[in-house]
């Protein structure tokens, strides 16, 4: 089975065009040097990390903490295909979310470390067993660990697209470095306040982070691209997750992306919140959102323009 053959004719994966001219094993060198004072999310920390992980929210140092990895059949329709998105789960987070669905791996950081040799394995284990893409779930701090596996397995025959699947809080030196390499970026927009986010997810200026991440992120590979099968394989794909009462903003995430970015933005604008990790403690975040919500949420992204959507997950059960 080879899954460059469900890709358009001609297509060829970021990473190896950089790998062609040298420019690859570069950004790999910079990335290292980035991690002595790291700055590749927007916490900047500036630990040294390879020294130590003391003071790093993310509690990663110079290896990558990895959960799990192997096909996924539930992201989002241009991603799973037939045989599954790639999907690689990163442990720890530089999000401390109230409602974290994944708490185990984001906030107690299971999982083991792992080199860049074993996690370029992975990434070609999952392109042998026909794998659409190659899907970085929560990859913000580990941006210089992807990078120098995915030179390891360029050179051993990877040619998968790569996804970059972000809670959206990603710094501008990050992004630079993934310039040309990352083929579809997958963001959240999780808020459309920077005080809310605080409160739910302890992070400061996550709508002004955000949105420049957005805005750079769509400057490097534009609206998503689909084969004709159906398959994305270049651009930007933005999660909203629908919060009970609109405390996610959403009224102003989605008029930013159709407004700023483009309305042909594709979007998947989840309805499968429920109180997860200690959510449950507070009050206004302790339901799942009630269909009239949600609802809305499809109504007024029709009349803002943004018509390219997935279709709603089956698990919400709100239509």
């Amino acid at each position: 089975m080879n899954p460059a053959e469900n890709l358009p004719e001609g297509f060829q994966a970021g990473y190896l065009t950089l790998l062609e001219g040298g420019e690859l094993e570069q950004r790999v060198r910079i990335a290292r040097q980035h991690l002595k004072s790291c700055d590749l999310c927007a916490r900047y920390c500036r630990v040294d990390r390879p020294r130590t992980t003391q003071g790093a929210v993310c509690r990663t140092g110079e290896r990558a903490v990895v959960y799990s990895y192997g096909p996924h059949y539930g992201e989002e329709d241009v991603l799973r295909g037939w045989n599954g998105s790639g999907t690689i789960f990163f442990s720890w987070c530089s999000l401390r979310c109230e409602f974290c669905q994944n708490w185990e791996i984001s906030q107690k950081g299971e999982g083991r470390e792992v080199g860049s040799d074993e996690l370029a394995a992975m990434m070609l284990d999952l392109q042998a067993r026909g794998c659409h893409n190659i899907n970085l779930v929560t990859p913000s701090h580990v941006v210089a660990q992807i990078l120098e596996a995915t030179l390891i397995a360029a050179r051993r025959g990877l040619t998968l697209p790569l996804v970059y699947n972000t809670a959206g809080y990603d710094s501008p030196e990050a992004l630079a470095l993934l310039d040309g390499i990352i083929d579809i970026y997958m963001p959240d927009m999780k808020y459309g306040d920077s005080v809310i986010a605080h409160r739910y997810s302890h992070v400061r200026n996550y709508w002004e982070v955000n949105r420049a991440a957005i805005k750079e992120m769509y400057r490097q590979v534009g609206n998503l691209r689909l084969a004709e099968n159906g398959l994305a394989y270049r651009g930007l794909l933005v999660r909203h997750l629908i919060l009970p009462a609109s405390l996610a903003g959403t009224e102003k995430v989605l008029k930013f992306i159709a407004r700023e970015i483009s309305t042909e933005t594709y979007v998947n604008l989840m309805g499968q919140y429920y109180p997860g990790y200690r959510a449950s403690d507070l009050p206004e975040l302790s339901r799942r959102i009630a269909a009239t919500e949600y609802r809305e949420v499809l109504d007024l992204a029709r009349r803002l323009g943004l018509t390219r959507r997935d279709r709603p997950s089956p698990v919400n059960r709100l239509l």
